[in-house]
Parts: C-alpha cells; sequence; structure tokens
C-alpha cells in the first residue's frame, strides 16, 4: 500500500464518483479505478458499493476513509514539520557556554536575539566548562559553544573569535588592595590567592602563572584552590584572600568584593564560537549568523 492509494481512496470516497475524482486528481479515470482494485485486493474487502450514477462506501470504507484522512493529514504536518526544520525555521539547537560569559555581552544577548527571530525552535542551552565544551563538540553533544581561549587548531572544529576579555582581580572590601583603583603585578607578591587548580586546566594555569611572573609576581602565594569563578568570587566575599577573574564578573560580584585592574597584567582571553566542521544543522547556519550580525552592530 502506497500514500497515492490512501490519496485516490480519499478523493472517491468524498465524491463518491469515480469520474468526479478523477478530474479532482488529473488522472484518467480508468487509472483512478486500477489504484481502487489493487487497493481493495491488499486489504481484502470492497471499499465501495456500486451505483446507477456513482458509488457509495462500504460499511469498512467508511471507517477507512476515516483513517485514511487522518494518516494523510499526519504525512502532511509531518512533511511540513520536516521542511520547517530544513530551512532552519523550527527545529533544536543545542548550545553549550560558560557562566562567567553569560553574565553580559554577546552570549546572553546573541540568545535574545535568536529566540526574538526564531520563535519556533527549541534552544537547549547548558553551562559547561571551556574544556569540557570542547570534548562534547567533538563527541556531537552539542551544536555549538562559547569557549574561551581556543590554544591551538583542531581539524575537526570550526570557530571565529566573539569578544575579548581580560582578568582583573577580585578583593574583599575590607583589604588594603579594594582602597586602589589600579594596581600593579608587584602589588599582589604578598596576596593570598584563591586560583583554580592545575588539574582543571594545564594550558591556562601554566600561561597565567608565566605571564605573572614576567610582571614580577613570581611565585603567587595560593591558598585555597576554587575550581570556578562562581567559587572563587564567594571565598573572596569571606576574606579568604583574592582571584583572578574576568571582567565580566563585576556584573555578579557579590557583596563585599571589589574587583580591580591590574594595568600590567597582560592576558587577554578571546572568547570564540566553536562548532563541529561537519555539522550541517540549518539551525546552526542561522545562530552563527544572528552572532555575527550582532558583532556588526557592536563594531559600527
Amino acid at each position: 500500500m502506497e500514500l497515492r492509494h490512501l490519496r485516490y481512496f480519499v478523493a472517491v470516497g468524498e465524491d463518491q464518483h469515480y469520474g468526479r475524482a478523477a478530474q479532482r486528481l488529473r488522472r484518467a479515470q480508468p487509472a483512478v479505478s486500477r489504484q481502487i482494485q489493487d487497493l481493495e485486493e491488499e486489504i481484502g474487502f470492497k471499499l465501495f458499493e456500486r451505483l446507477p450514477r456513482g458509488v457509495k462506501l462500504s460499511a469498512g470504507g467508511a471507517q477507512f476513509l476515516e483513517d485514511a484522512r487522518r494518516i494523510l493529514k499526519d504525512v502532511d504536518e509531518s512533511a511540513a514539520r520536516a521542511a520547517r526544520v530544513a530551512r532552519g525555521q523550527s527545529g533544536t539547537l543545542r548550545v553549550a557556554f560558560t557562566e562567567d560569559a553569560s553574565w553580559r555581552g554577546i552570549v546572553p544577548a546573541s540568545f535574545r536575539r535568536f529566540r526574538e527571530r526564531h520563535p519556533d525552535v527549541e534552544l537547549q542551552l547548558e553551562v559547561m566548562a571551556s574544556q569540557e565544551q570542547m570534548q562534547a563538540l567533538r563527541a556531537g553533544k552539542f551544536d555549538a559553544g562559547f569557549v574561551y581561549n581556543v590554544w591551538r587548531p583542531d581539524p575537526e572544529l570550526a570557530a571565529f573569535t566573539v569578544a575579548q576579555h581580560h582578568f582583573e582581580v577580585a578583593v574583599p572590601t575590607g583589604h588594603p588592595l579594594a582602597k586602589r583603583k589600579r594596581l600593579r603585578l608587584r602589588d599582589l607578591v604578598d596576596a593570598p590567592f584563591i586560583w583554580f587548580p592545575r588539574s582543571g586546566n594545564v594550558v591556562l594555569y601554566e600561561s597565567m602563572m608565566r605571564a605573572c611572573f614576567r610582571g614580577g609576581l613570581k611565585s603567587p602565594k595560593v591558598v585555597q584552590e576554587g575550581y570556578d569563578e562562581s567559587t572563587a568570587l564567594g571565598l573572596v566575599a569571606t576574606g579568604l584572600g583574592v582571584a583572578w577573574v574576568l571582567e565580566t564578573a563585576r556584573w555578579r560580584r557579590p557583596e563585599g568584593v571589589v574587583i580591580r585592574p591590574v594595568v600590567d597584567y597582560d592576558f587577554p582571553m578571546p572568547l570564540s564560537l566553536v562548532w563541529r566542521k561537519d555539522n550541517a544543522h540549518p539551525l546552526l547556519e542561522r545562530f552563527s549568523a544572528e552572532v555575527r550580525r550582532l558583532l556588526g552592530v557592536r563594531a559600527s
């Protein structure tokens, strides 16, 4: 049984006449009659009773007409939904991002813009550290991710930079350093540091340490490890020490914490939109285009 059998049957069943159904279908009447005969042979019972003029549905045919209409409607709606997905008008887009990039700037702006312009799309968002994002993207668990510091080219992934962030130092409000508007690395020589564990990101850890060393902070006094920026800010608020945070932390710093620039700490943190090169999802292309448009607006 094929869909054309159902379409021919529905047309004859609604018109109660082979000739009118054939006109509606733009087919020759013998061809329509033959399709109905084939269908009756396959299902094993008569769909129509012959009349002097036209036909009428048999009892089984009347029930089959209801089901055939439902099946054709479901098929048409399914095809329409699939077409919308293929055109990037609906479907699901999975995007990961780091928490510290979500408070202000291109990341929340891109989510808002995409939802406004694509209201029928399900946008699945998940907070995830940059290294974990890279692994998840390679495994195909997400369509795209906002990742800090893509350290080296990856043959499987494509990316473009969306923002350039910088580290500043979070200080407890009661600490003497909090009274100074601008700091230098040498001012932090005796400061107790809260630092993320080296195992969390070896490349980033060592690069930050080298940048400190070049500026005169040769051996930061690490008194406590904190896995992420939220933990570090919370520990700074308790007065335990100071911590490197991105300048975006100004928008979510807890009470009892001030954030100060360190003028000679030259360690930029580029934020990139990353995706698999072989991901042909039309929604990914649309999302990437929205991000690029936002960057163009901000640059103009």
